[in-house]
């Protein structure tokens, strides 16, 4: 498996984005979902009814998290020396947010991590991330940050204007484009926004994205309320 410096992987992200132009997957990262002013991020349609083994050996699906915001990532074993994703950005700028707001009712949101073996494939041991969590990330919660074993490639089986997120290319890491992103999905399971998670910058984007999902709830509440 190819080993890329920093500078590799904001090249790799740079050229993900050129490559791709509005018609293709890169849709999904739209900035219309940017603006200072509110506005409600597009419904890209019902996500994959993923599913996957926690560490406790327990079966989860895509059902347990109705009504939870949660975004699914892919760790690899390599973590955190050699990760598709920003390990620390993805920590520090989205995991740590979700911890600190974990007791507003409103602002509940999951991370699920699919373990691979860097190339693809689901790890059946998950024990090596699990520890690796404990170690680097303070405050860790399992029940915030979830590890999954199973097949990643159903939950990222998603394609939009004839484009897919499954690609493979050896300037992926690991060959696989899909390692590399970050899907955000709302409480209904829809696809919401689907960002490169390797880079800060994207990173911090995806938090962005977080928080305008958390204000169209929070307005839609509100509206209730009246």
């Amino acid at each position: 498996m190819a080993q890329r410096t920093k500078a590799g992987r904001m090249k790799v992200a740079i050229t993900f984005l050129l490559l791709f132009g509005p018609a293709s997957i890169l849709v999904f990262i739209s900035t219309r979902g940017c603006e200072h002013k509110f506005k409600e991020l597009e419904d890209f349609g019902p996500a994959k009814e993923y599913s996957f083994t926690d560490v406790d050996g327990r079966k989860r699906t895509a059902k347990d998290f109705e009504g939870e915001i949660v975004l699914i990532t892919t760790l690899q074993t390599t973590c955190p020396d050699s990760c598709a994703i920003s390990f620390f950005h993805l920590n520090q700028a989205i995991y740590q947010n979700i911890y600190a707001n974990k007791r507003k009712i409103k602002k509940q949101a999951r991370i699920i991590s699919y373990v691979t073996d860097g190339l693809g494939n689901p790890v059946e041991d998950l024990s090596q991330v699990e520890a690796m969590l404990k170690d680097r990330v303070l405050d860790y919660d399992p029940k915030i940050w979830i590890l999954a074993k199973g097949d990643a490639k159903v939950a990222y089986d998603f394609k939009n204007n004839g484009e897919s997120l499954l690609q493979e290319d050896p300037k992926y890491f690991g060959g696989q484009s899909f390692q590399e992103l970050i899907l955000l999905l709302d409480k209904q399971n829809h696809l919401r926004m689907v960002l490169s998670g390797s880079s800060e910058g994207m990173i911090r984007r995806m938090k962005e994205h977080l928080a305008l999902l958390h204000k169209q709830y929070d307005k839609e509440a509100s509206k209730k309320e009246k």
